[in-house]
Formats: C-alpha cells, structure tokens, sequence
C-alpha cells in the first residue's frame, strides 16, 4: 500500500470516493476505516488527517454530493420556463441521482439524527431548508400557471424522496422477491419514465 500522496487533494478526493463506492455497492451506510482504507489503497490515519474522524468524513461526503444537488435545484426552480417542464426535469433528475448515489437520503438522514444539535441544524440550514424553498417554488409556480392542483410542496417533496429512495434501496427486495441482482440501466430509465407519469397525474389539474 503506498502511502505517499503528492497532492493531498488527491489523498482526500480518494478517501471520498472510496466511501461512495463501497456505500453504493454495499446498500449501506456503515462502513469500518479498515474497509475504507483497503478500498482506497491508503492509510487508515489520513482519515484523521483530513476529516478529524470518520463522522467528519461522512460530512465531507454529504457536502460533496448534496451541494451540487441543492445548487443545481435553485438554479432550475428560477428558470423562465414552464413549471411543468422543471417539475418534470427534476423529478428525473432525482431518480438519475439517487440511482448514482442510493444511500444519499439514508446519510442525510443520519447525519442529522445523530450528529449534536447544533450539527444538525448546520446540516438542515445547508441542504435542507434550501431544498425546501426550491421546492416551494416550483410548486406555487405551477398553481400561479394554472397547471398545478394546489397541493402541499412539502407533502411533494416526501413524495418524490420517498419515490427515489425506496425504489434504490430495495436491493434485497429485488433479490429474494423478483430474483435480480442489481438495478440496470434499463430498469432506472423505465422507474424515472414511471415515476414522472405518476406524479405529474397526481398533480396536473
């Protein structure tokens, strides 16, 4: 194992994608630094290193993926385009990105639950009260459209979590049920294409 590292970017930019990796293969959340460091081909002690501890590690793997995620959301819920056609693009988009990363809502999750409060509501403030808003407008511009029943944007982001979450972590319900491994490619395209019909029905007068 080398443990020379030129670029201490490199070092932890590796470290990251290790855990998403053995996160997104392993279903899970829970992963040990022996495991960690094995997959990354470093030492376990540049975990300290860079991130104080493994909690510090998962904040830095939460802010790496929910940052773009709540960027990119802003940015299309200000857009000059028809509400319905960024309800749609998004709710794809969520279904794309839960599909690369399945243990994200689990992680957030977590890191909330668990981390002191103070943490917590550093976490809540970063992502999730930004999401919230988002959300918030897409769906009140939709009904000031006409085109949107007057629902809840709240009770549409559980909804569309919810849609994405399930469906990604439901590995072992794929195998002991409908004897299949893995999700494909093929199945994420039929589940976005399915889950944008369904939820656009429940929502467009």
């Amino acid at each position: 194992m080398n443990d020379t590292i030129n670029d201490s970017n490199t070092a932890e930019i590796q470290l990251l994608e290790a855990a998403s990796e053995i996160m997104r293969s392993g279903d899970t959340i829970d992963l040990s630094l022996s495991e960690l460091s094995a997959k990354a081909g470093l030492n376990s002690a540049l975990v300290k290193y860079y991130f104080g501890n493994k909690n510090g590690l998962m904040l830095a793997l939460l802010e790496r993926d929910m940052s773009r995620i709540v960027h990119d959301l802003a940015a299309l819920a200000n857009k000059d385009m028809p509400a319905r056609d960024k309800v749609e693009l998004h709710i794809g988009k969520v279904i794309d990105t839960y599909y690369d990363y399945p243990y994200l809502n689990r992680l957030l999750m977590r890191m909330v639950r668990d981390n002191p409060a103070k943490e917590a509501s550093n976490i809540a403030k970063q992502f999730l009260i930004p999401i919230s808003k988002s959300y918030d407008t897409l769906i009140k511009d939709g009904i000031k459209e006409g085109v949107f029943l007057n629902i809840d944007p709240q009770m549409f982001y559980f909804t569309v979590t919810g849609a994405a979450d399930r469906f990604f972590s439901a590995r072992l319900v794929l195998h002991h049920c409908y004897d299949q491994a893995d999700i494909t490619d093929e199945m994420r395209d039929g589940y976005r294409e399915h889950t944008i019909n369904l939820i656009m029905r429940g929502i467009l007068k």
